[in-house]
């Protein structure tokens, strides 16, 4: 995204899909709530740690620029970490609630297109902490990518000392091997419309509600493997279909299979894409309540979809659709249906080992993404060391006590390493 930083780097055609899809009621930003321990985070200090690593980071000092006929990123010429790191809009420590609350209101808000679209706002908390609320266009930067600029500028341990902007923005080659003979089954598998509306569905508004959620990574991952040699995604489906069976169940009686968009990074390493993912999905049970049989169900069907794989077989069918504009609005229309799916689910790995900011460790790294038309829940996870975290973005007007459904994920998890213990 920055091979010279005088041209004007034209706006790939995922970007400015999402792009169109902001709208007065959606805001096209991800959010990264970076929660730190005791001894707080000066701001002036946060400031002068990112301009003296933005350099390897050349993206985030552009701007949206180029015109109407040929949008692209250009140098924003007055570039100041002042204008996107800056205290919080609050008069004074936090608490738990307070930070939900703060979280919810900014990430209602937009990002300055006249500015590079990313903002850091710095909060005290309550206990003694801080957090920093991130918050960055998913035009310019996916999960992964997300995951990659806080390494690069947030983190004490900061950049490997090998680690040149060149190595950052390296092109990627996307592997063009594909069978067309799995394009067919993948559009009768992914593109059925589901005969029921979703809980989740209906017209979005501008306000939001968000949750965090955190539960032990190490036990969650052998507990899926004991179980039924699981994996990781897999265990947070389960527990994520599990807590939204008790929701949905409180709310609206028997919850029956809804069907989860589940994000497959395509990233391969010296990628250059903001945004290069695919997905497939996955009816998922919410009425069964015993949580081992959940994840077996989930565990079987993950396993046929990435035998198959899917999610690279859609992004094929996308690319050669592109030069008949009809048919891939068809699809992306399909796609983005709520009777095609009815809730997002991500997970992006993190950290591997414990990170500090500015001496303070990061004791959680919650993630928020935004929610879409008809698609009234996002649910995402990102590991920390030992912990993963979730953030649970809503729409504050259709779902309600929001704060259920992360309760329900922990004790989902704790659920499953209770079998392990009995099995």
């Amino acid at each position: 995204m920055c091979s010279g930083m005088d041209e004007v780097i034209p706006l790939g055609a995922e970007d400015r899909a999402i792009l169109a899809l902001e709208s007065p009621t959606i805001a096209g930003h991800t959010c990264k709530v970076v929660r730190l321990g005791d001894g707080g985070l000066d701001v002036e200090r946060l400031r002068a740690r990112v301009a003296e690593r933005i350099a390897l980071a050349p993206a985030l000092e552009r701007r949206l620029g180029g015109g109407a006929s040929e949008p692209g990123w250009v140098p924003h010429e007055r570039f100041d970490v002042a204008d996107h790191i800056v205290p919080a809009p609050v008069a004074g420590p936090v608490d738990r609630a307070g930070l939900l609350e703060l979280v919810a209101r900014l990430f209602e808000q937009r990002l300055d297109r006249a500015l590079p679209l990313w903002r850091m706002d710095v909060v005290a908390l309550a206990d003694g902490g801080s957090a920093l609320v991130w918050r960055i266009h998913h035009a310019l930067a996916d999960g992964t990518a997300s995951a990659r600029y806080a390494r690069t500028l947030l983190w004490d341990q900061g950049p490997e000392a090998s680690m040149t902007p060149a190595q950052l923005v390296t092109a990627h080659a996307a592997d063009e091997v594909r069978r067309r003979a799995h394009l067919a089954g993948f559009l009768r598998r992914e593109y059925a419309r589901g005969a029921r509306r979703s809980p989740f569905d209906g017209t979005i508004g501008g306000r939001r509600e968000v949750a965090f959620a955190a539960v032990p990574l190490p036990a969650l991952h052998d507990a899926v493997k004991s179980l039924c040699g699981a994996t990781l995604n897999d265990g947070v489906l389960a527990i994520v279909t599990g807590a939204l069976g008790r929701w949905v169940r409180l709310r609206h009686g028997h919850p029956g299979t809804i069907r989860v968009k589940v994000p497959v990074s395509l990233h391969q390493e010296g990628d250059d894409a903001a945004n290069h993912d695919s997905f497939f999905f996955l009816a998922v049970p919410l009425s069964e309540a015993d949580p081992v049989v959940r994840l077996r169900m989930i565990h079987a069907a993950t396993t046929a979809r990435k035998q198959a794989h899917d999610a690279r077989y859609r992004e094929q069918l996308l690319r050669e659709l592109s030069g008949v504009p009809p048919l891939k609005h068809f699809v992306t229309r399909l796609e983005r249906s709520p009777r095609t799916f009815a809730l997002n689910v991500s997970n992006v790995p993190g950290p591997r080992s414990p990170v500090s900011v500015l001496e303070a460790p990061v004791v959680h790294l919650h993630s928020i993404a935004e929610i879409a038309e008809h698609h009234a829940l996002r649910v995402s996870a990102t590991s920390l060391a030992d912990v993963l975290c979730f953030g649970l973005c809503a729409d504050a007007d259709l779902l309600d006590r929001l704060h259920l459904m992360a309760e329900g994920i922990e004790a989902e998890a704790q659920a499953l390493a209770s079998a392990v213990r009995r099995a």
